[in-house]
């Protein structure tokens, strides 16, 4: 798939067979998240794979929607501030902007792959933190749920035309 398609491809599933993937996929999307660009080559991230019935229950509810409730394994994403670069002249940290990278290279090989996966912040950290025994210094950025798509069809996409959203050499 040609990475036109695959970026016209891509969508947030909301719906998720029940099976899940086999560790071989699993990795194969991992190994994209580790390989993703980031600042000063730190990885300031940990992928945690939650795919036990009890941890996805706790999972859950964290972020308490049904449709979350579908997918058969959950890959969370978590930053490391500690391992970080920080840039020198203000100290601005790059974990989620790196984070987002990985988050996105997941998304890409998942969906060349035939998976599908939603992109979720919106949730309770601290009650992710909990259910996962994560250390004080690790924060859980993301949620992705991933698994095969129920929907037959790719959703139409809403975006904003690209003459709103590019400038040159001023805004």
């Amino acid at each position: 798939m040609d990475f036109k398609t695959l970026m016209q491809t891509r969508y947030s599933v909301r719906n998720y067979q029940p099976e899940p993937l086999s560790e071989e996929l699993l990795m194969e999307v991992l190994e994209a998240g580790r390989m993703a660009p980031t600042a000063v080559n730190k990885q300031p991230f940990v992928f945690v794979v939650v795919n036990t019935e009890n941890k996805l229950k706790k999972i859950s509810a964290a972020y308490p929607r049904d449709w979350f409730k579908t997918a058969p394994q959950v890959i969370v994403i978590c930053g490391d501030h500690r391992a970080a670069w920080k840039r020198g002249n203000d100290g601005k940290d790059h974990t989620d902007i790196d984070v987002a990278i990985a988050t996105d290279h997941i998304t890409l090989r998942a969906t060349e792959l035939g998976m599908g996966t939603c992109w979720v912040c919106n949730f309770d950290a601290e009650q992710v933190s909990k259910a996962l025994s994560l250390p004080d210094h690790i924060e859980p950025v993301v949620l992705l749920p991933i698994g095969r798509p129920k929907e037959a069809e790719i959703p139409s996409k809403k975006r904003k035309s690209l003459s709103d959203l590019v400038r040159f050499n001023e805004y």
